[in-house]
């Protein structure tokens, strides 16, 4: 095709698809785009270009892109689109699992732009095709949505969220429950083979005319659904066990939808005395005070760092804008300043705690039992599986994502390093940023009510497993063939040492494994034991390099040089990490 017969065809396929746009706006913003070009407006022209260059693909994690006009956007044709092939995958699933039982799912959104008419969609469609479909109340924490699908006893969720994405983003997380799926993956997000079978039945659905869409007969579910997540969430926090309740907590919702249901949770829990930071407190789909609504960029917590050190809280929590993951900030002793801590500071405090509990008796007897597992992504901390050897439990490694995590049988706490957590399986099977900052405020409380903070809780766990210090290196490309290019870089000349420590065992992750599927990644461990992960992101375009450093303690009067040990340590590590990429 000459390049002229390309122009053409370009142009015909977006008045095409501005001819049956259901939506006016994407609709005038195609028309505009197609005149623009043939004035031969370049920027114009190049957006039309990505706007229909493919067809957005359904994955594990559902469709996430920009929204905008074209199969390669986010709008009401690719929802519409993505939502008969999923009601036709149930429709199928349910038939073969349980003949003659009607399909049933949920279908839930945050407050980002578009998310309500998504969902509203989703329900008409799903109703259509003769599934029985709940329609959550309100824009609401993705952790509700993944509760709902249990408790409800649903086949299928879809959950509207673009997470942390930026405000120009939206996207579509798909859940699989009762018939749909076995048991370990109800109420969890999907993994292969599902995606594919997703995938090949909306690549199966025909133009838009031929989608049924219903006028009714979808049920709006009243807030009994909200308040019973909120009574089982802050159930969660033992009094008994763990009586103290004196923390002063500041609390952000980054814009997002989590800040209502995080405060009642806190409080029915026993913790009254949370403040949130006003200007971040109400949905706001522009997300103005954050350059990026994700609670691990520089300056995210600003304004609450700025609000704790103003109140002179104990604590600051954040959730990200669906309110699935948890962050944590407090005023480290040694410097006197506030900082966030890791992700895998959280995951080991969260961890310890939880065998805590189940040592007491406050969680479930099959976990009391000695049955309970304790699981993490490969890219985490091994401190807990540290922590969980020595308690008597099984540890298991999954891939990136809570859609490995939380189908771990037996499953009693599992984390991953990118701030997100699960506490309590039973309730919801994803990361819940909820009923995380319930237990984190638990354990905050009981170390201040013995003259503690959570650093000297980490530095306890330290003295007895090693203190383990991590880091991480993204490095963000507008080219993905950048990405494919430094792994092959990587796998044709493999680093022979880390920080000066020669590397004794390498994993090309591609190849998988008994104990981990396939996935694009390369591991590396040095006779000093340092790791180092290297990875493509599943959801952004960038590469994530994961480190982690050991360092022995014999005492608390050794943690200060310690912690300068394994910086240095870290450092040089990341200089040749570095250098391998060719940076």
């Amino acid at each position: 095709m000459t390049s002229s017969e390309a122009d053409l065809q370009l142009l015909n396929d977006a008045r095409a698809w501005a001819a049956q746009d259901p939506d006016p706006r994407t609709a005038a913003t195609l028309i505009e785009l197609v005149k623009l070009t043939e004035a031969g407006t370049a920027a114009a022209r190049q957006d039309l270009e990505d706007s229909f260059r493919g067809t957005l693909q359904f994955g594990t994690a559902g469709l996430r892109a920009a929204l905008g006009p074209g199969p390669n956007r986010m709008n009401r044709v690719v929802v519409r689109r993505a939502a008969a092939g999923f009601a036709n995958f149930l429709v199928r699933a349910v038939a073969e699992a349980a003949p003659g039982t009607r399909p049933r799912a949920v279908v839930g959104y945050d407050a980002r732009y578009n998310s309500e008419i998504f969902a509203a969609e989703t329900a008409a469609v799903l109703t259509a095709a003769g599934i029985e479909t709940f329609l959550m109340p309100a824009a609401l924490p993705t952790p509700l949505l993944a509760y709902a699908v249990r408790a409800l006893e649903c086949d299928g969720g879809v959950m509207v969220t673009a997470s942390h994405n930026p405000p120009q983003d939206n996207g579509y997380k798909v859940y699989l429950g009762r018939h749909a799926v076995e048991e370990n993956g109800r109420g969890a997000q999907i993994v292969a083979p599902y995606d594919a079978l997703i995938a090949t039945e909306i690549s199966n659905v025909g133009d838009l005319a031929s989608i049924p869409l219903a006028q009714d007969g979808w049920t709006v579910l009243d807030a009994g659904i909200v308040q019973d997540y909120e009574a089982a969430t802050a159930g969660l926090a033992d009094r008994g066990l763990f009586p103290a309740r004196d923390l002063k907590i500041v609390l952000t919702p980054l814009h997002g939808v989590g800040g209502t249901t995080a405060v009642a949770v806190l409080r029915a829990a026993g913790f009254t005395d949370v403040t949130l930071v006003s200007e971040q407190a109400e949905p706001d789909p522009d997300f103005p005070t954050v350059s990026f609504p994700n609670p691990e960029e520089p300056g995210a917590l600003d304004l609450a760092l700025g609000a704790a050190m103003q109140a002179d809280a104990d604590i600051v929590l954040a959730n990200d804008p669906d309110a699935d993951r948890a962050a944590v900030a407090a005023k480290d002793p040694d410097t006197g300043a506030w900082r966030m801590l890791r992700g895998d500071e959280v995951g080991a405090l969260l961890g310890a705690h939880v065998v805590a509990r189940l040592a007491a008796g406050a969680d479930g007897s099959e976990a009391d039992a000695g049955g309970g597992v304790f699981a993490s992504s490969i890219v985490s901390s091994r401190l807990l599986a540290r922590i969980a050897a020595a308690a008597g439990y099984a540890h298991e490694e999954t891939l990136t994502g809570f859609k490995w995590i939380s189908r771990v049988p037996g499953l009693a706490y599992g984390y991953e390093e990118a701030l997100g957590y699960c506490v309590a399986p039973d309730l919801v099977r994803d990361k819940d940023g909820l009923s995380a900052a319930v237990l984190i405020a638990e354990l905050a409380a009981a170390a201040k009510s013995e003259g503690k903070t959570i650093f000297d809780t980490l530095d306890e766990l330290y003295l007895v497993h090693g203190l383990h210090a991590s880091d991480q290196l993204n490095i963000r490309v507008g080219d993905l063939g950048l990405l494919d290019a430094m792994m092959n870089r990587l796998r044709v000349n493999p680093p022979e040492s880390f920080g000066g420590s020669a590397v004794a065992s390498f994993v090309d992750l591609a190849e998988g494994s008994e104990q981990l599927p396939p996935t694009d990644g390369l591991l590396y461990v040095t006779r000093d034991l340092s790791r180092v992960i290297i990875r493509p992101s599943g959801t952004e375009p960038k590469l994530k390099c994961y480190l982690e450093v050991i360092q022995s303690v014999g005492s608390a009067a050794e943690l200060p040089e310690a912690r300068l040990a394994a910086r240095a340590a870290l450092d040089q590590v990341l200089t040749d990490v570095r250098e391998a990429l060719g940076l």
